[in-house]
């Protein structure tokens, strides 16, 4: 009884302290990823599901885990998987920026920056708040805790536990990544753009014809009303592409960032 008893022990010991440089890694993604890291969830919900990332991993990455990490050294260690569980959990959180930013755009251009500003957490309009939930909500119908389960395991091959830590390549990476992500932002919110163009055309045109008609209290109606109407019609359309983008990065991220 009492050596298996040890042999248990020693088990186990061996289990937490894979799970231990595991997490290391895990805790900062899941801790900044779209959905399982926004302030609304509780702590404590975010530890479970860090732990469940972990015992979910674990048996990918394989038992050298531990002789990896031991012949790196602890302190080492702890860095370099900190650092790239940050890395690539704040790329994530950039996928909800993008959709902020668009939103901002959007509203900007539709006058309708003011309508609800405090509704969330952050300040943001309510073009970008509603942007932002629907495209969690779907991210999450379309598997985003899977994808990122793979992102997780694939993170293993491109920054090696005992690989080092290449400064130079995480700043070019980063660099690419966020001109990306203001492109793409850019790129949804392309149609309120386009027509908020076209309407100050219209109005500018009107205002020369016209001298005596008051072009901003009849312009300011339509801009607005058309803005919820383009929102209604390219809602969908935008979410498709910020999804598309999403689930590239998450499958390939080496090739998004090209």
């Amino acid at each position: 009884m009492n050596a298996s008893l040890q042999l248990l022990m020693e088990a186990s010991n061996g289990f937490l302290e894979q799970g231990f440089y595991v997490l290391l890694r895990v805790a900062p993604i899941i801790g900044f990823m779209p959905a399982f890291g926004e302030r609304v969830i509780p702590a404590r919900v975010k530890l479970v599901l860090v732990l469940c990332f972990v015992v979910a991993t674990l048996p990918v990455i394989g038992a050298n885990v531990t002789a990896t990490a031991r012949a790196a050294g602890l302190v080492p260690t702890i860095a370099i998987e900190t650092t790239v569980g940050l890395f690539l959990g704040l790329s994530l959180r950039f996928f909800v920026i993008i959709l902020q930013t668009a939103g901002s755009m959007a509203a900007q251009a539709t006058s309708l920056a003011q309508l609800f500003a405090g509704a969330a957490a952050e300040p943001m309009p309510a073009i970008g708040h509603f942007l932002v939930i629907s495209g969690l909500a779907f991210a999450m119908i379309m598997g985003l805790p899977l994808r990122v389960l793979e992102l997780i395991v694939t993170s293993y091959e491109m920054f090696p536990m005992s690989g080092g830590l290449n400064i130079g390549l995480l700043a070019e990476w980063g660099g690419k990544l966020v001109a990306k992500c203001f492109a793409l932002a850019f790129t949804i919110a392309a149609p309120f753009l386009v027509m908020s163009l076209l309407y100050n055309l219209t109005i500018g045109v009107i205002n020369r014809a016209m001298p005596q008609l008051m072009v901003a209290f009849v312009g300011a109606p339509v801009i607005t009303a058309g803005g919820l109407i383009f929102l209604l019609l390219f809602s969908t359309l935008m979410l498709s592409v910020w999804w598309q983008s999403f689930e590239q990065y998450l499958l390939r991220p080496e090739v998004f960032v090209r």
